[in-house]
């Protein structure tokens, strides 16, 4: 069952997917999570795309990005294996309806695919505690093609962090505002130079 599967978010993508909320604090963001299934059991997420900030349920401009995305990755043996979303409000919590039909789109090509919301109250709170756990709630499908949040890694270890120090690692990039050099497709397609890949982000 997917409600069985486990993720194992590695650090890149997840201070990518952060920091790319962070840029647009006052609008939701989302984006594509990459890696593979590693085994019967667990789904590596090894990188994040973002995508937009603006115009986040236009299904065309996804389209041509997701195209573009998998070509990419495909070439490496990895695919597009979710999707990420942080909603514009800070107290808002819930997977909106967009998240949703985003998510229902990807799940179509890669069924085991879950939907990371960020949490922006465990956000808040990551500078004063020693919380090793992703800032994030996780949902998957359930046999009624529903969207179900899971428990976190302190109930059903769903999501875990694949370097546990990842936390104090996003803490520094936020303190040093790396969040300002985050490039997603809304950026690329302003100006094809920049670099959607975001390869000189951890350099």
């Amino acid at each position: 069952m997917v409600g069985e599967l486990k993720y194992q978010l590695g650090q890149n993508a997840y201070i990518k997917l952060v920091l790319h909320a962070l840029k647009h604090k006052t609008s939701a963001v989302n984006g594509v999570l990459i890696g593979r299934l590693i085994n019967d059991d667990t789904i590596e997420i090894s990188d994040a795309v973002p995508l937009y900030h603006t115009h986040l349920g236009l299904l065309p401009t996804l389209e041509i990005s997701l195209i573009q995305i998998e070509e990419h990755f495909g070439a490496q043996g990895m695919s597009i294996v979710g999707y990420y979303h942080a909603n514009e409000r800070c107290d808002d919590f819930e997977l909106g309806s967009i998240a949703k039909k985003i998510g229902d789109h990807i799940y179509r090509y890669f069924p085991q695919a879950a939907i990371l919301l960020l949490d922006n109250g465990k956000l808040e709170t990551l500078p004063k505690g020693k919380d090793r756990n992703p800032v994030l709630q996780l949902y998957t499908r359930d046999a009624s093609k529903n969207w179900k949040q899971q428990p976190g890694s302190d109930g059903g270890n769903f999501l875990s962090s694949k370097e546990p120090s990842a936390n104090m690692v996003l803490l520094d990039y936020i303190q040093s505002e790396k969040w300002q050099d985050v490039v997603d497709f809304d950026d690329h397609l302003d100006d094809i130079s920049k670099d959607w890949l975001n390869t000189s982000l951890f350099k």
